[in-house]
């Protein structure tokens, strides 16, 4: 039986009250919801308007204003500029099978460590959680320097499609910052 999606709304208040337990949550609530890999949907109150990612991206953003961040400015500047871009949506899309790549490792990396160490009374999760608080800052230093790289090269790779793009049509097309200079 396939577990239903938990419905979450909000109020106008900003608060967040769960219909499956009849109480209000806290968005601290809500990640712990993501990390239990429960599903969950978060829609407005009023309007029913779908929030979730809203309240995803509110949990990044807590997340990286806390301790150990793991987009730099220059990632996030970066990711800024595609948006309203063509390559946007293809964009996405690869930082997301990026990231579910990355994931994948991980898991098998958890697994190796339970072969090595075996399922003995919760110590290899002691060894695990142990191994990741040591290894956790350069976990993060890693994944932010990886989808910093990919996005560099797929920069080049927009790059190199404009600069065809403006041989091919050369009347045509025009960069955006031409088009600013003809002004």
């Amino acid at each position: 039986m396939a577990t239903q999606s938990r419905l979450i709304k909000k109020y106008p208040n900003r608060r967040l009250y769960d219909t499956r337990t009849s109480t209000y949550i806290t968005l601290a609530d809500v990640k712990e919801l993501v990390l239990g890999h429960e599903p969950f949907q978060v829609v407005d109150a009023k309007s029913g308007d779908d929030l979730t990612r809203a309240i995803l991206l509110q949990i990044i953003l807590e997340e990286e204003a806390g301790g150990a961040p793991m987009f730099s400015s220059d990632l996030l500047s970066q990711m800024i500029r595609f948006y309203g871009n063509a390559m946007q949506g293809m964009m996405g899309s690869y930082i997301e099978n990026n990231i579910r790549s990355f994931t994948e490792v991980q898991a098998k990396l958890k697994e190796q460590a339970k072969s090595l160490y075996g399922e003995t009374s919760g110590d290899s999760q002691d060894l695990w959680a142990q191994f990741l608080k040591f290894q956790g800052p350069a976990m993060q230093h890693m994944m932010g320097a990886y989808v910093e790289q990919s996005q560099k090269m797929f920069q080049q790779m927009q790059d190199t499609m404009q600069e065809q793009t403006r041989k091919i049509f050369p009347g045509i097309y025009t960069k955006p910052d031409e088009k600013a200079e003809k002004k």
